[in-house]
């Protein structure tokens, strides 16, 4: 029988913590003078005692390591459990958020989605706003160590060509994380402080650089304003850009230099590729917008570097509505949102690596058509790729696809118009945050979706963060016959 009090005690562990860190945006607020951190201070204790409880009931089951059941379920578990109870400010506090849109806010900060119900955000409480950042940035910091320690061993989507890159966590999943998480926790707060500081020497108010600076690294894009990135502009793009650069980056490549190694990261195939991605869109929009829109080259530059930076890597700022820019730019978002950063980093999406594979393994198939009698190997980075690994990008692509379109089509039997629910599908299990139309696009919010859409969204965002198939295998016989 399976036993749940491993995955139990780390759920109420985790849980516990977020409580914790409650008392953050409680303190901010009682420093402003208001009442509004009361409703941090019962969420607080709520979270705390309840996940302390659960963590003391689940106690003695504590171990050595994980199997592999009890790991699916934990890292299903843990982003169904944190989204609930990080929702409880937003229904106590200033927002008095009912339960549906308190649950969408808050999957969509701790996946980094970005996608946000509220609006009149100048007018909120700091604390909120503070809020609204840490979920982003606990969740940013979260999902590298899923992506960099469980993933890999769960054999999801492929990333188990990443499992002997520079960490070997086979058999002692949760004692192995600990150690790469302390290396990467120091690395994610450095470059947090780093972006802060330059927003405020860049001219940001210090409250709104903290905040940004929290849901840049976490490229997950929620603001202090309605009007996203589009409040500043100027010089603090360029900022924004390439901090968002920096975290779209897999963090075991900073974790190698710290310790000495700077060459991995200049050889690393997938940001050689993501960085050039990145060039020839910004060239390609540039040019657009100087032919055919009223741009200087500096500013369209400087809008193409920003919207598509944050586009590809799932931050979702806007500093400006480019739903105004054309059909074929439009159209463009759509797709680079698909594109995604390099894996083992805060971006999201499809990832890089991935199409490199598709891509060399198409190139392959067609030299085998070509000479029959030849042999061609598949390799990534010099490594040869097995056919497992294979296997399990294409099952990523196919359930990636299969599962837009089936999300895509149940929102739009909620009502919603085509563009609105084919983006709002990408936007969530993408996790970019806004999508396209005028309801959701860059100048919209999700507040005047229907409560159906929003749970669809709301459960669209936690898959697309855990790459699908980690959540999908729970729903088959044989994973809980095994």
């Amino acid at each position: 029988m399976l036993d749940l009090r491993p995955v139990g005690y780390v759920i109420g562990l985790l849980v516990a913590i977020l409580g914790a860190t409650m008392f953050v945006p409680m303190a901010v607020d009682l420093i402003d003078g208001t009442r509004h951190w009361e409703a941090f201070f019962v969420s607080a204790v709520v979270t705390c005692l309840t996940g302390v409880l659960v963590s003391l009931s689940c106690h003695n089951g504590r171990g050595n390591g994980l199997t592999l059941q009890q790991t699916f379920l934990l890292t299903t578990g843990v982003w169904l459990a944190l989204p609930l109870f990080g929702a409880l400010p937003f229904m106590f506090g200033a927002t008095e958020a009912r339960v549906v849109d308190a649950v969408f806010e808050s999957m969509s900060g701790l996946t980094t989605t970005g996608a946000t119900v509220f609006s009149g955000l100048e007018e909120l409480p700091r604390g909120m706003l503070l809020w609204r950042g840490l979920l982003q940035w606990l969740g940013g910091i979260g999902i590298i160590v899923v992506a960099m320690v469980f993933l890999p061993e769960l054999r999801v989507g492929g990333m188990q060509i990443f499992r002997s890159e520079g960490f070997d966590t086979m058999g002692k999943i949760l004692p192995r994380a600990t150690a790469i998480s302390g290396q990467i926790s120091t690395i994610y707060a450095g470059l947090t402080f780093a972006c802060m500081l330059a927003y405020i020497v860049m001219g940001m108010a210090p409250f709104d650089a903290l905040v940004h600076a929290l849901t840049t690294i976490s490229t997950g894009g929620f603001s202090t304003y309605d009007a996203s990135f589009g409040a500043f502009s100027g010089p603090l793009e360029y900022v924004a850009t390439l901090f968002m650069i920096l975290s779209a980056l897999p963090f075991v490549r900073y974790v190698q230099m710290v310790n000495g190694n700077t060459t991995p990261l200049f050889k690393d195939s997938q940001v050689r590729l993501f960085l050039l991605t990145i060039a020839i869109l910004v060239v390609m929009f540039t040019l657009i917008l100087t032919t055919f829109f009223p741009h200087s080259w500096e500013q369209a530059f400087r809008e193409a570097l920003f919207n598509i930076t944050s586009i590809i890597s799932g931050t979702g700022y806007a500093s400006v509505d480019y739903m105004n820019w054309g059909s074929f730019i439009v159209a463009m978002f759509f797709f680079i949102g698909l594109i995604g950063g390099c894996a083992g980093s805060t971006a999201c999406s499809v990832k890089i690596f991935r199409y490199q594979l598709l891509f060399s393994a198409i190139r392959v198939q067609l030299r085998r058509i070509q000479h029959p009698s030849g042999v061609f190997i598949l390799r990534y980075q010099g490594r040869k790729v097995d056919e497992e690994a294979l296997n399990s990008v294409m099952t990523f692509f196919v359930f990636f696809t299969v599962s837009l379109g089936a999300l895509a089509v149940l929102l739009s039997m909620t009502g919603l118009d085509f563009v609105t629910s084919l983006s709002g599908a990408a936007s969530a299990i993408a996790n970019i945050g806004p999508g396209l139309g005028d309801i959701i696009g860059p100048a919209g919010n999700f507040s005047s979706l229907n409560d159906s859409a929003k749970w669809l969204l709301s459960a669209g965002m936690l898959l697309g963060r855990l790459e699908l198939l980690a959540v999908f295998v729970l729903f088959t016989v044989q994973f809980w016959r095994a």
